[in-house]
């Protein structure tokens, strides 16, 4: 089947920022214990209780900021249990993820020096469900006051000096649900009082995030930009790909034809929620100063047989790359309004970019995705046209060929597209408008004929990205390319 797409090389649209590909690692499952922290005795190679090989590999994604410490477990932390001698911290049972002992050995400092080594920006979400205002000013206090004060003595204390930069910050989380089961209306009350006491110490400037929606729940956008929207700098939005809903779940593989295209159809619904919320934004916003932050997207599975259901463990397939080649388009095309989308999450739980076991790792075609797509960050986005085919399953279509285009600074341009069917090759004709001559095009694709495939302990490359073999007709503006069934290409001109 036949797609055309026509790209204005020369007309940017917006600037696609780097936080759109964030990440999320919660106190959860084995996402911080084991799959990144093995503490400071452990035999697994690591940098001060950090596992280096997850260090290398999420070193390789250019991660541009990191959300912690969750997730339904902020609104439960407390963060001075997490500071000083860990052998002194306070132990809790994690009532949320699985009901296991917290041991608090990961905690501000181990995420800071985390963040340090990643070279990647911090993003606290605080606890409005259980905490006090008094114990989110403190930890602000704690993180970014350079003076002589309490906290700051506290930190110092514990072995840094200098104040760390921290310029994202969560006032909650899903403090629709897990974080107090509260009205739109309460919460809105409750968070122009917190973020009151979130302060800017020194020239250490602090980007408000507001917890947002869930999925389609428009009433509470519009309550929290009318009654704290003058008060914020970004807005949150949940959205996760179940499917079958979370009260039923499908499994993360052996799954058929009706299940793969559920999925896509599912993540495609991004798009309509981002518009809608967008539009009352709008309303409040119409500069659009407030950033809409996807904080929590990605898929939803059964976990896998034999773990424990709490630690939201699931396998990662090709089908879970495509969900997330998807979602990268939808908020390329929001770029005016999304400023960051924090996948979840990074390590060992649901639509994870790595999987371990012990001392052994294996990257996902999710981190593939990553990797590839990694070149639209704080590109220029490009107008583009796109017509094609459908993708038709029992009486149900989706678009077949989803892309997007952004311009680097030196000049290169790269187009990503996702081929959704499972069986038939996309023929895309592609007209490149304000170039000039192209002299150079290379490509890569991730791609495999069946929609199971995916990587294990001990066929770790089972799905991974190779050069893309598709491309002909190369002229002046343009070229044509074949897209193999179920896959995700990238291609760069230059």
């Amino acid at each position: 089947m036949k797609a055309t797409i026509t790209i204005n090389a020369d007309q940017s649209v917006g600037k696609i920022s780097r936080h759109i590909y964030g990440h999320f690692a919660e106190h959860l499952g084995r996402c911080i214990y084991e799959g990144i922290w093995v503490g400071e005795d452990s035999p697994i190679p690591h940098t001060r209780g950090i596992r280096n090989d997850v260090l290398e590999a999420l070193r390789n994604l250019n991660i541009p900021v990191l959300r912690w410490p969750g997730g339904c477990f902020a609104d439960e932390y407390h963060w001075k249990d997490g500071i000083g001698p860990r052998e002194r911290r306070k132990r809790m049972v994690n009532t949320h993820w699985g009901g296991v002992v917290e041991n608090n050995h990961f905690g501000t400092h181990e995420f800071f020096d985390l963040c340090e080594l990643l070279n990647t920006e911090p993003y606290i979400c605080g606890n409005v469900g259980s905490g006090t205002v008094q114990e989110m000013q403190e930890w602000v206090e704690y993180m970014t006051f350079d003076g002589e004060s309490p906290m700051a003595d506290w930190r110092k204390a514990n072995g840094r000096d200098k104040p760390w930069k921290l310029k994202y910050f969560g006032v909650g989380n899903e403090n629709w649900g897990c974080g107090g089961n509260m009205r739109a209306e309460y919460y809105a009350d409750e968070y122009r009082r917190f973020q009151t006491y979130v302060r800017n110490y020194g020239e250490n400037r602090i980007y408000k995030i507001a917890g947002g929606a869930n999925v389609d729940d428009y009433h509470w956008t519009e309550t929290l930009m009318r009654e704290a929207g003058a008060y914020m700098d970004g807005l949150s939005l949940h959205n996760y790909t179940v499917p079958g809903g979370f009260e039923v779940k499908r499994p993360a593989l052996g799954f058929d034809e009706a299940e793969w295209f559920e999925t896509m159809r599912l993540t495609l619904h991004m798009d309509e929620l981002i518009r809608r919320h967008s539009a009352i934004m709008d309303q409040y916003d119409p500069k659009k100063r407030v950033g809409l932050i996807v904080d929590e997207w990605g898929t939803w599975f059964q976990v896998e047989p034999g773990t424990n259901p709490g630690f939201l463990y699931q396998q990662n397939s090709l089908r879970d790359a495509l969900v997330a080649g998807l979602h990268f388009h939808i908020f390329h095309r929001h770029c005016d309004r999304v400023h960051m989308a924090n996948i979840a999450q990074t390590v060992n739980v649901l639509q994870a970019m790595i999987l371990t076991e012990g001392a052994k790792m294996v990257l996902t075609p999710t981190y593939h995705v990553f990797e590839m797509f990694k070149v639209h960050q704080d590109a220029e986005a490009l107008a583009l046209h796109l017509e094609t085919s459908e993708y038709e399953l029992d009486g149900g279509s989706i678009p077949q060929v989803s892309a997007s285009a952004s311009k680097r600074p030196d000049g290169t341009i790269d187009i990503s597209l996702c081929n959704v069917d499972p069986h038939r090759e996309a023929a895309v004709s592609l007209l490149l408008r304000g170039l000039g001559k192209v002299a150079n095009v290379a490509g890569r694709v991730l791609s495999h004929a069946d929609m199971n495939a995916h990587n294990t302990f001990e066929q770790p490359e089972t799905v991974k990205p190779r050069a893309f073999d598709g491309i002909a007709n190369v002229s002046e503006d343009g070229l044509t390319a074949t897209l193999p069934p179920m896959s995700v290409v990238i291609l760069s001109f230059s």
